[in-house]
């Protein structure tokens, strides 16, 4: 009796210290965050009437509207330029023009044979020496000797895997890189997937140069690169596979490619908008809440609902922002107001590239060395496939890369107040499916900034019509958010500023 009697204080001691580690007033402005305040304003956000906000439309314009009026209904101020809550951004969207490759008298047309990912104008066709780079590995270039200003050949998997031997060529100075596909079930699916998303052109903050030779990639068939190489393809791949000391790719004759890509350039203007609450004692420090708004927009053609809604891709993030404003707002309205300052800010082009957050980094309204953190909320309304029966959960990526200090102080806000199961599978930097690069925090953490992006997986409605309001979690939503605020509230609040670890 008397053990069980000591067990019961032991037990009651630990509840009592984990109540007393829990700050009532950072429990009070985190509770503002709610799952049907969530709810209405995504409803608006990702309602049909706007269109799927793609980047530059009248649906994205309408969106930003929306922000702005939140901001300025919850007394933030706009810091662009003295008081505007609009950063402008200007894209340049590059359409696709006459763009092909010559092999002999075979022409091979873009979006029929060969796949051209870029914004590039060559200024009329280009002739180079090519030659063929097996799996494009470093022993496989190593046999070529020179590639400089040569067109290239590289065998890859999927398109997904082309990142490392494109990053060999240009370092040797390829001027051109073909990437060939040997699945032709997957090629013709790459030739779908790439006719929708660059047919209308592929937007890039920087103009496109003029005569720019080496702007852009091919992703080419088999056909075609037979055809351009002069060789079967059971030859080129057995020199592909063959002991590199042999020598085989070198004995594969270089031959000469011939193409062309033309663009129409015309501009694109969109905003980021943005949120400023100041801080009090250490105001001149700067706490970033980051999330995009504008989405994919409209399907080009085909039955039934065509609008991208994009309710969790990033309807989801964008509320979350929307919340975590208005508590610290409103604790700065009551007396509790951050001690650092906060930006709270949803980025456009996202989709097409990261760009409004790329955009942001180089003309920064505040400065980089004066912030401390961004904390990233990218699709946060889902449950992944891995988790349709577990215990909530949220995938945090990238805590941990810059700042030991940011990451404990995340688990430990998260194990105080919400208790979620933080999954860190995509926390690899070379899990292939590149997370940590793949969201607007990267263009902060390529600074050195310390971030955190929070994310709930990819889910089968992931950049489809389906992507709707009625499939969102909003208890779920709201607690993950609320994550977000408790690691915000003590970034902003706690004596030393947050620091990167030491390289």
């Amino acid at each position: 009796m008397k053990k069980l009697t000591l067990l019961v204080v032991l037990v009651s001691a630990l509840a009592g210290n984990r109540l007393q580690a829990q700050d009532p007033v950072a429990k009070k402005y985190g509770d503002l965050i709610t799952p049907s305040d969530l709810k209405e304003n995504l409803s608006i956000l990702a309602s049909d009437a706007l269109e799927g906000r793609e980047t530059g439309k009248r649906g994205q314009k309408m969106a930003a509207a929306f922000i702005k009026a939140h901001f300025e209904e919850l007394g933030l101020t706009g810091p662009v330029n003295g008081n505007s809550y609009y950063q402008a951004v200007e894209l340049y969207t590059s359409i696709p023009g006459d763009i092909y490759i010559k092999a002999g008298q075979q022409k091979f047309t873009n979006f029929e044979d060969v796949v051209f990912y870029g914004n590039g104008d060559s200024g009329g066709e280009v002739s180079l020496p090519l030659v063929f780079a097996g799996k494009g590995r470093k022993e496989d270039f190593d046999q070529l000797g020179s590639v400089e200003n040569k067109a290239v050949v590289i065998l890859v998997e999927s398109e997904e895997n082309f990142r490392d031997p494109m990053a060999i060529a240009r370092e040797r100075k390829a001027r051109m890189v073909l990437l060939w596909n040997n699945n032709a079930d997957a090629f013709k699916d790459l030739v779908n997937q790439f006719k929708g998303y660059l047919g209308g052109g592929a937007l890039s903050l920087k103009k496109p140069e003029a005569n720019s030779a080496s702007s852009g990639i091919f992703f080419i068939s088999t056909a075609t690169a037979t055809k351009a190489l002069n060789q079967p393809a059971e030859k080129l791949l057995k020199a592909t596979n063959e002991d590199t000391k042999k020598g085989a790719l070198k004995k594969i004759k270089p031959t000469t490619l011939t193409y062309k890509t033309a663009m129409d350039v015309k501009v694109l203007k969109t905003d980021n908008v943005l949120g400023y609450l100041e801080g009090t004692d250490k105001k001149d420090e700067l706490v970033v809440v980051t999330a995009h708004y504008d989405h994919i927009g409209k399907k080009s053609g085909g039955e039934g609902d065509l609008i991208n809604n994009g309710a969790d891709d990033d309807g989801s993030g964008t509320v979350s922002v929307l919340q975590l404003a208005k508590a610290f707002a409103t604790a700065k309205k009551e007396g509790k107001g951050p001690r650092r300052s906060m930006l709270f800010m949803l980025v456009t082009g996202e989709e097409k590239g990261l760009l409004g957050s790329d955009y942001y980094t180089q003309h920064p309204v505040f400065p980089l060395e004066k912030t401390v953190v961004d904390l990233n909320i990218d699709m946060v309304g889902r449950r992944d496939p891995q988790h349709k029966d577990s215990a909530p959960y949220v995938y945090v990526i990238g805590s941990d890369k810059l700042s030991t200090e940011l990451h404990n102080i995340n688990e430990a806000a998260n194990k105080t107040y919400t208790n979620l199961l933080f999954d860190y599978t995509y926390n690899d930097q070379n899990h292939p499916d590149r997370l940590y690069y793949r969201s607007d925090h990267w263009n902060f953490a390529k600074n050195n900034i310390p971030i955190v992006f929070y994310f709930d997986g990819i889910h089968e409605d992931y950049h489809q019509p389906t992507d709707e309001v009625s499939r969102i979690e909003f208890d779920l939503l709201a607690k993950r958010a609320q994550a977000v605020f408790y690691t915000a509230w003590e970034v902003v609040n706690r004596e030393q500023r947050i620091q990167a670890d030491k390289k």
